[in-house]
This record gives C-alpha cells, sequence and structure tokens, in this order.
C-alpha cells in the first residue's frame, strides 16, 4: 500500500501527516507532493525523513493506490489526470469536484457506501461545515424526515488556512505592540476583536459561495430534498468552528430522544448539560476527532423544530480526518481497485 499526500506543508497536509501516524493508517510507504514554494522540505514521520517531491505532469503516480490531495481547486483539476490515471483514488480536499455528477461527495458517517461508485477515480472531501453538521444530522433524519435547515456558522481562521492563522495571531500582537492593526491580507477586515459576516465570494441570490456549498452539499451526502438557508461568520477564535442549527422534520421529535440519538451516533459526543454550564466550545474541541452537541432544545418558533449547537476542528473532521476515515473504509472493504 502506497499512499501520498499532495499539499503536504499547508494546514491540512500537515494534519494529513498527524493523523496517518496516530491512526496507523495501514501502508508501507508515504510520498509528500508539494509546490515549487514547498518543493525539498523535509518533515519527519515514523521515524524517516520524507522530502517534499515537486508535483508535476509525469508518472509519479502510477505505483500509488491512494493520493490525499489538499493543495487548492485549481491544482486539483491541473492535475487530477496524471494522480488518477493509473488507478490511484484521489481523496480530494479542495472545492474543485464537489458537485460533479460523476464523483461522489463522502462523510463516511452519512453515505460511506457512495465512495466506491467513482468512475472517475475521485472522491471529494466536502465542506468543513458541512461535514460536520451532516454527522449530527444523520442520526436525526433516521428518527424523522429532515425537512428545513437553519445554520448559523461561526468559523476560526484555521478555515483560511495556515496563513490565515497567523494573520490573526499578527494582528493581535500588532494591537498590543501598537495599538492598530497593520496586516490585513487573508481576510476582507480586520479579524482580531471582530467578526466577519461573510466567507467565500458573493453570489448573485445574496448568499456567498460558503453559504451554498451548505445548500448544495448537504443535499448530495445525505441524498435528500431538505432545504438548507446558511449564515456563514469568520469568528476571531484560531481554530474550530462552531455552528447553530435550527431543524424542521416531519414530525415533532424530543429533547431526549434527539440526544439519546446523538449521543450513539458515530463521531458524535453529546456535551450538553445546562445546569452545569457544560456545552461545546472551540477551546475545547480543537484537537479532538468527534463533532460535539450542546444547547438542544425545542424550537420555540416551530412545532415541528429542534434547535442545537455543535463545535469541531476544522482541520481534523471538517477536513484530513474525514478524508482519512474515506481511506480507511475503502481499504476495509476491499474497496480499492486498480486498472
Amino acid at each position: 500500500m502506497k499512499v501520498a499526500i499532495v499539499g503536504a506543508s499547508g494546514a491540512v497536509g500537515q494534519e494529513f501527516l498527524r493523523l496517518l501516524d496516530e491512526r496507523k493508517f495501514p501502508m508501507d510507504e508515504l510520498v509528500l507532493f508539494g509546490s515549487e514554494r514547498s518543493a525539498g522540505r523535509k518533515y519527519s514521520f515514523q521515524g524517516k525523513e520524507l522530502e517534499v517531491k515537486l508535483l508535476q505532469h509525469n508518472d509519479d503516480f502510477r505505483d500509488i493506490d491512494i493520493a490525499f490531495t489538499s493543495a487548492g481547486a485549481g491544482t486539483s483539476k491541473e492535475f487530477a489526470e496524471d494522480i488518477t490515471k493509473y488507478g490511484c483514488v484521489m481523496i480530494d480536499n479542495s472545492s474543485a469536484f464537489r458537485m460533479d455528477d460523476d464523483v461522489p461527495l463522502v462523510v463516511p458517517e452519512c453515505n460511506a457506501e457512495d465512495a466506491l461508485k467513482r468512475p472517475r477515480g475521485i472522491i471529494a472531501n466536502p465542506n468543513c461545515t458541512t461535514i460536520m453538521m451532516v454527522v449530527v444530522l444523520q442520526p436525526l433524519e433516521q428518527l424523522s424526515h429532515i425537512r428545513r435547515i437553519h445554520v448559523a456558522s461561526y468559523q476560526s481562521a484555521s478555515g483560511a488556512g495556515a496563513a490565515a492563522m497567523q494573520e490573526l495571531q499578527q494582528q493581535y500582537r500588532e494591537i498590543v505592540e501598537t495599538g492598530e492593526v497593520k496586516t490585513i491580507k487573508k481576510f476582507p477586515h480586520q479579524l482580531a476583536y471582530n467578526v466577519i459576516p461573510q466567507i467565500d465570494v458573493f453570489q448573485p441570490n445574496g448568499y456567498t459561495k460558503e453559504e451554498m456549498k451548505m445548500f448544495n452539499e448537504t443535499r448530495k451526502i445525505m441524498h435528500t430534498d431538505a432545504r438548507c438557508s446558511a449564515m456563514c461568520v469568520r469568528v476571531s477564535s484560531l481554530r474550530s468552528h462552531s455552528e447553530s442549527v435550527w431543524i424542521e422534520t416531519e414530525r415533532p421529535l424530543s429533547v431526549e430522544e434527539a440526544q439519546q440519538a446523538i449521543a450513539k451516533a458515530p463521531g458524535c459526543q453529546l456535551v450538553d448539560d445546562p445546569t452545569t454550564l457544560t456545552y461545546p466550545m472551540p477551546l475545547d474541541t480543537a484537537g479532538k476527532d468527534d463533532v460535539f452537541v450542546g444547547r438542544v432544545r425545542k424550537d420555540l418558533a416551530d412545532d415541528n423544530g429542534l434547535t442545537f449547537w455543535l463545535s469541531g476542528d476544522q482541520i481534523r473532521k471538517g477536513a484530513a480526518l474525514n478524508a482519512v476515515q474515506i481511506g480507511e473504509y475503502l481499504i476495509r472493504v476491499n474497496g480499492l481497485g486498480r486498472k
């Protein structure tokens, strides 16, 4: 078993390295690829020093079984044919192929079997906010069909990559040292001591691309007709995203049955005790694998409504971990196959 990471020097690429080691991913060899900027860098993995190779249009993927790619949509589109032409399965973390009809969009807790039908050899990893939400929606969908979803996200700097995390830290340093922020590159406005009600570019309907991802991806992953209206907001936490979610189901769900379903669901942890002020927060969920859920309660504006709060690590379950779990599933069910 030979595995590759494309975009090894980025925040998600580095998380791939940690997760493949932590989870003892079943492989014999790991190969790292990157851009001209990162080629030549060396990283330690399981006692060995691995050097990042330059990603090129050649036959470097001839003997590779799985490639975890996280180098941006443009790079994914440009190199997809090189990566997949000899049978390598490309598990792509970018937005390049998510809504293509012939590319499965997979969250293993929801639709792992979709990963077995991939005519182009590509499996898409969904958007981070969508991943975390559908992990929690799936056990509730099994209780009663979800008709509508409203969600407000509170997305940390990590969602914009390692450089964005560094920028937020730099902004706080500048405030302490000079009283004003001078570094604004990764975000449209100052993020320190602020929230920005925009993630990604605006679409003609007034929603952002990030918000439309939540609408479209949820329907594809869950094979549902549910409609999702989202407001995605960047907040000044460093790592882990959070979401307030309101759902309307076909029949009313009690708080107790919803809590029980969430507590038993794979990938979820119920952290919900208002009497002790216990609920999930980014400081506590950073570096963790599961999606943590609290504040489960009835929606006062909808008899068939339920609302809850969730928090999870965007770089782990929202990106690298979900992709690694897809790879683990393919190996477990012998679902790789080669040309």
